[in-house]
């Protein structure tokens, strides 16, 4: 058999470009603020990650500039050998201390922090995972060679009965996202704790859409319910609210050494650039500096929240600035997407398998930059699309 035979004979992105219904790799011509352009045509951007609206800002520009200008554009090489810049501890430090942990450690992706998962779960360990985590998390338990088990999202109970069904003997390793980034719900951090407590486990918070978005400053969702003691690690990715690339996991000093000497993710990869890191720092720095940014986040995400239901939509259980509009089936989803689109609202669409079959859904994001204007702009635009499509009637209609 061919091994590329799988790959000749993949046709469902050709039959959804066919039907004008393809919604991914839409090229971005301009800088990702409120608004971007796509082949020439202006658009609201409620997609994005940049939940603090920092990656249009001009000083975290200028911080990425002056240590292009310092250090280079690369450092030709990982942390573990030649890699490691000043800058880099520096930011270490600074994270640590935001996180209200003892150390931390960068890493060029979130997605490569997360494969350091594999690090630490051995042969006779078990890592738990909620069913709705990050892919990348799943991807750092695959990695490692202790057991793994999935529990039903955010159910206490159904992770419960995984662990009683344990060896009392294992290593126990529990990985949840702090704030989910589908569902837009919180990890019940408060009964997680209380199985830590109960069972002897270790936890590790992934707080990609938590960080800047929940928390004193926006340090996340330990310091949210107040139990950063109790959240063994903390996982935090810079491509959200820091404006940059890279993540980073931040525990006891003891911990973090072992994973700087036993993670590949880290030691076979080149290290996060000095252009990164610089914007980082500086993203940080106003985080903390200027609070009044998350609480505009929030203005505006009860705003919409509000405005979506008050429609008619079905935002589910979200509670955080990520919004999912439930759509249905999948060609229900790529039409909401395409009318969306077609009248200047940049959405992204969720289909299957990220979620239930015929459970598809329309991810809506704010950002701390939207103006009050653009978001009832916005609602006027799902109003007219959901009454096209017939999402509104059938979510009224109680089906």
């Amino acid at each position: 058999m061919d091994l590329f035979e799988k790959c000749y004979n993949f046709e469902e992105a050709d039959q959804a470009k066919a039907m004008n219904l393809y919604p991914y790799f839409q090229p971005i011509e301009t800088e990702q603020g409120t608004e971007v352009s796509i082949d020439g045509k202006k658009l609201l951007m409620l997609g994005s990650n940049s939940y603090l609206g920092l990656t249009t800002d001009e000083r975290v520009k200028q911080a990425s500039i002056e240590a292009i200008r310092k250090y280079g554009t690369g450092n030709a090489g990982s942390r573990f050998l030649n890699g490691t810049l000043d800058l880099h501890v520096e930011l270490e430090e600074k994270l640590a201390e935001f996180v209200g942990k003892e150390a931390a450690l960068l890493f060029s992706t979130g997605f490569q922090a997360n494969l350091a998962i594999s690090a630490l779960v051995e042969k006779n360990d078990v890592v738990i995972i909620d069913k709705s985590d990050h892919a990348s998390i799943i991807d750092g338990t695959r990695l490692g060679f202790g057991k793994v088990k999935r529990f039903r999202h955010n159910d206490m109970n159904s992770l419960e009965s995984s662990i009683r069904r344990l060896d009392s003997q294992a290593g126990k390793f529990v990985v949840v996202d702090g704030v989910f980034s589908m569902e837009g719900d919180i990890v019940n951090l408060p009964e997680l704790v209380d199985l830590r407590e109960k069972y002897g486990l270790r936890i590790m918070v992934d707080d990609a859409h938590a960080l800047g978005v929940i928390g004193k400053n926006g340090s996340g969702t330990a310091d949210y319910f107040g139990l950063t003691a109790q959240t063994d690690i903390i996982m935090g990715t810079f491509s959200k609210s820091f404006a940059s690339l890279g993540g980073f996991l931040a525990s006891d000093k003891k911990v973090i050494d072992y994973l700087k000497h036993h993670a590949r993710s880290l030691i076979f990869s080149a290290s996060i650039t000095p252009a990164a890191t610089a914007a980082v720092l500086k993203a940080l720095e106003i985080m903390k500096s200027e609070p009044e940014r998350i609480e505009k986040l929030w203005e505006n995400t009860t705003f919409m929240r509000k405005g979506l239901n008050d429609l008619g939509f079905n935002t589910g259980n979200s509670v955080t600035p990520i919004i999912p509009v439930v759509s249905g089936d999948t060609m229900k989803t790529l039409k909401m997407w395409r009318t969306l689109f077609d009248s200047g609202l940049f959405v992204n669409p969720v289909l299957p398998p990220a979620v239930p079959l015929n459970e598809g859904l329309i991810r809506v994001s704010l950002m701390a930059t939207h103006t009050k204007e653009q978001l009832k702009t916005a609602l006027e635009k799902f109003e007219q699309a959901g009454k096209q499509i017939g999402i509104i009637d059938r979510l009224e209609a109680g089906s």
